[in-house]
């Protein structure tokens, strides 16, 4: 999970390449490897969204 994780494979696919019936069951079970890869995005996105001075 967190070598996918880390390759940037969604959530989603992890969860059926596991053999998980929803992303329940696959954030649940690996919670503590996925933390990681949300705050990525969340550094990403404030990059994104961030007002421009000026």
């Amino acid at each position: 999970m967190s070598l996918l994780s880390a390759h940037k494979v969604t959530i989603e696919e992890i969860a059926r390449l596991v053999g998980h019936s929803s992303t329940n069951v696959t954030e649940t079970v690996y919670r503590h490897e996925i933390r990681p890869a949300l705050t990525e995005g969340a550094v990403a996105m404030n990059k994104i969204f961030k007002p421009k001075a000026g």
